[in-house]
């Protein structure tokens, strides 16, 4: 009787108590968004921001064995060339375009080649191409950093500073140390007179 004098159904205890319940249960459901939701937004966003970074900090062309011919001995100590392993880990083709350094009056991007059945020195015209996730070798009797008009003797041992650039806009400074020369001499310092023959 006292449910009739308040206006409330038989029952009606049981729904308040219910509509009370839902009550609490949405706002601890909403304190409970308010909290996650931003942690939710910083993590999806710092999902994103690891490809950008990668893409950001793509290797170009990574160098590797690099060395210089030592002068010591040689016919003429004025000019030498660096030699070395070129890796293009990317999807486009880069170039090595052009090289410096502190030791040479002068240096160039040289390439060996054929000329009327004799094999001749040249400058390389373009540069040197890294091909596409692939490699390029510098080695004796080919492609070649040639350092000119040389400041110093250079003997086994020594390390000569050398800067290449290349065409996606990178550089790479090397310290590149000095080894003794192997391979005939002939190939980086072609005589303008014909060797005498023994």
């Amino acid at each position: 009787m006292s449910g009739d004098t308040l206006g409330v159904p038989a029952g009606g205890n049981s729904d308040r108590a219910s509509v009370v319940g839902l009550s609490v249960k949405t706002k601890l459901l909403m304190a409970g968004l308010a909290v996650a939701l931003p942690i939710l937004l910083s993590s999806c966003g710092s999902s994103e921001a690891p490809p950008t970074q990668a893409a950001a900090t793509t290797p170009g062309v990574l160098v590797e064995d690099a060395w210089v011919r030592a002068t010591i001995g040689a016919k003429d100590t004025t000019m030498t060339a660096a030699f070395m392993s070129l890796t293009n880990p990317g999807k486009s083709d880069i170039s090595l375009t052009s090289a410096t350094s502190p030791v040479a009056g002068m240096v160039q991007l040289h390439e060996m080649s054929m000329k009327d059945g004799k094999m001749v020195m040249q400058e390389k015209t373009g540069g040197i191409k890294v091909p596409a996730e692939s490699h390029a070798h510098l080695a004796p009797s080919g492609d070649h950093v040639m350092l000119m008009g040389l400041k110093q003797p250079l003997k086994p041992g020594d390390e000569v500073p050398v800067t290449l650039r290349f065409s996606d806009g990178s550089s790479h400074d090397l310290t590149v140390p000095v080894k003794a020369f192997t391979e005939e001499e002939e190939h980086y310092h072609p005589s303008t007179t014909p060797s005498p023959t023994p």
